[in-house]
């Protein structure tokens, strides 16, 4: 009995420094993305390669202003695959973390430089947002700063199926990133979101509209009273026309005042959206 219980004792000791051990591993893992963090209003780091650079400027002015005006940043990261910045553990019992998820990758950055600031004076801030883009993996990730909480999850979906996705799937990242970006400003302000961009048709509705106004115009010149009849067809598509446009179009607005960088102690709250292509 005494030779069973000391087996089962050592047995157990060797698995609870086991799992001591495989914790530590992932600790130190977790601790570890070796990717330098911009300067404090660089706002960029494109080790992708793939923003034009009209497109970084752009970038760089929308998340200066808003920074500036909601005390928020925006930063902007393109990364060539996870596994190139990311520590690998291999041999018995080793741990590999080449097969990260995104959410987990973008929280690991999020949190080491600590993007945004927790508090304004006595007040809880931590409105940090981080796009990631990881080009050969084909993953998207908007990381949001936990005073967002999760109320912005659906919009930042939306921003990245309709703004970012929408471009990467024709392979227009600098387009899909600045788009994205400029939702994320909306969204940072709470105005309406853009839609995304517009089909053809909707400008040969636009079109069509036009010329059936001056067909009724013209009509009812030459027929009188006669013409009244396109007039009321008008009438009709000029108010489903009215319609479509308060559908396709949105507005805009302003903010307050901050001079300080974007890193402050900042951490994820979770928050945000994944996308693929």
């Amino acid at each position: 009995m005494d030779a069973k219980f000391a087996f089962f004792r050592s047995m157990t000791c060797g698995v609870t420094l086991s799992l001591f051990w495989l914790a530590f591993t992932v600790s130190e893992a977790a601790g570890q993305v070796n990717l330098e963090r911009p300067g404090e209003r660089e706002f960029v780091r494109d080790l992708a390669e793939i923003l034009d650079e009209k497109s970084k400027e752009e970038i760089k002015s929308i998340c200066d202003k808003l920074l500036n005006e909601m005390a928020t940043p925006i930063i902007v990261v393109t990364i060539e695959s996870m596994s190139a910045y990311l520590p690998t553990y291999s041999g018995s019992g080793g741990l590999n973390t080449t097969g990260m998820r995104i959410e987990t990758f973008a929280t690991l950055l999020f949190n080491e430089w600590e993007i945004g600031h927790e508090k304004l004076g006595e007040e809880y801030w931590n409105t940090g947002i981080l796009l990631l883009i990881a080009r050969d993996d084909r993953k998207a990730r908007i990381e949001l700063g936990g005073g967002w909480g999760r109320r912005e999850d659906g919009l930042c979906g939306q921003i990245m199926d309709e703004q970012i996705v929408f471009y990467f799937k024709q392979e227009k990242f600098s387009e899909g990133i600045l788009a994205g970006v400029e939702a994320l400003d909306k969204m940072a302000r709470k105005l309406e979101l853009p839609t995304r961009p517009r089909p053809w048709w909707h400008y040969l509705l636009v079109v069509g509209f036009i010329g059936l106004a001056i067909f009724t115009a013209v009509s009812l010149y030459r027929n009188g009273a006669s013409g009244w009849a396109w007039a009321l067809w008008a009438a009709i598509f000029a108010i489903v026309g009215f319609l479509l446009y308060q559908l396709l179009t949105n507005r805009g607005g302003s903010g307050g005042g901050f001079s300080g960088g974007s890193f402050g102690g900042g951490s994820s709250g979770g928050g945000g959206a994944t996308g693929s292509w």
